[in-house]
């Protein structure tokens, strides 16, 4: 019996991460769950599932919860309810499913705890993948891709030794404006953004999937799982999102993962790890998937995909500035601040304007975090 605590409960993975556990009770145990302030979904999670404690961060919400709940759950609250539920003593797997850079400090309290951690939040690994691979070694945890991506190289990388390795090659769908031009692209909607032709996720991880902002990230966090030069990463866009991604190896085979575009299969797989459970979500049908195409990605029309690598190749502080200067960006289109292309040539300014500092401490990856997010706004003001 594995037991899990999911942080970020109430978003689209830890709600799929709960489809999954109850579909393996024999095996899978939820201990704690921890959200932001979603308090009616947070409560129906706790009457079904009866964790040990739940935490919201924002601390009126956990104030609601408690209220409503009473003695039946003890209800935490704030970043210290947070790191409780990240370093909880009978836990043994932590599922990091907060969204962007928020996810990082629990997640390395989870790794100082010595728990195995279920990685679906990137952008820990791209704001301080030194510091999280190093913490995860001298912890001797594993980290456990729930990408679809990052599992499918996981899984892939079985095939040879990490020696034997030519590339990694990281597939994309291409989000809703594949085959648009820059000027199209200028007149695109909040709407049509929020409509990913295959994946069903957050709006924050869908505005980056049609920026291919988020496979820029993905790259980087490839970087770091599996200790892999940028050179050796390849991104390729593939509309059906049937190949997850693939990995060639030096005697020219390459070995591919497939499957349905659904995240509970990845997601399983990081819980289930190193063994294989049986799959209650739909199998694969090759003949129903027909072709299978494969295309380069265009960074003329999106060049947030090439900013984000140069921004991994160079280090320092520059991925942890380009996550947070795009985390900015997408909040202030979503709250319809800016417009879509508006969000890769502010991004460009600020990683101009950025003064990197190599191998940073944590503390100089928050201050770098708040600065730039404080850049982002005085340049969309200045628009």
């Amino acid at each position: 019996m594995k037991e899990i605590t999911i942080l970020g409960s109430t978003g689209s993975i830890g709600t799929q991460a709960l489809e999954v556990i109850a579909t393996n009770p024999d095996t899978l145990h939820v201990r704690v769950l921890a959200a932001r302030h979603n308090a009616e979904l947070m409560a129906q999670q706790i009457r079904r599932f009866q964790p040990d404690f739940a935490v919201l961060t924002d601390k009126e919400a956990a104030h609601k919860l408690q209220q409503q709940l009473g003695t039946a759950c003890d209800i935490l609250s704030g970043e210290e309810g947070l790191i409780a539920a990240a370093t909880y003593g009978p836990v043994d797997t932590v599922l990091g499913a907060i969204v962007g850079y928020a996810g990082l400090q629990p997640v390395l309290a989870a790794i100082q705890a010595g728990k195995d951690i279920a990685l679906a939040n990137k952008e820990t690994l791209v704001a301080a993948g030194h510091l999280i691979m190093e913490a995860a070694t001298d912890k001797g945890v594993h980290i456990l891709p729930v990408d679809s991506e990052h599992s499918a190289i996981f899984q892939s990388l079985r095939g040879g030794s990490h020696s034997e390795v030519s590339k990694l090659i990281l597939t994309a769908s291409g989000g809703p404006f594949r085959g648009y031009t820059k000027e199209q692209l200028r007149h695109v909607t909040r709407e049509q953004c929020l409509k990913h032709p295959n994946w069903n996720m957050g709006p924050k991880v869908t505005i980056d999937s049609a920026t291919l902002a988020n496979k820029g990230l993905e790259v980087m966090e490839a970087h770091w799982l599996f200790d892999m030069p940028y050179e050796q990463i390849e991104v390729v866009i593939h509309p059906q999102s049937i190949v997850h991604s693939l990995v060639a190896f030096c005697d020219g085979a390459v070995i591919a993962q497939l499957g349905l575009p659904d995240m509970r299969l990845p997601i399983q797989y990081a819980l289930s790890w190193p063994q294989r459970y049986h799959c209650s979500f739909g199998q694969l049908d090759l003949v129903q998937a027909r072709a299978l195409t494969f295309e380069a990605p265009d960074t003329e029309a999106f060049p947030a995909l090439k900013l984000a690598i140069d921004c991994g190749k160079a280090g320092g502080t520059y991925p942890c500035a380009f996550n947070a200067g795009n985390e900015a960006c997408v909040q202030a289109f979503l709250q319809g601040i800016i417009g879509y292309s508006d969000i890769p040539v502010l991004l460009a300014r600020i990683i101009e304007e950025h003064q990197s500092i190599s191998s940073p401490s944590l503390d100089e990856i928050m201050t770098t975090d708040r600065d730039v997010r404080k850049r982002a706004s005085q340049l969309w003001k200045a628009l």
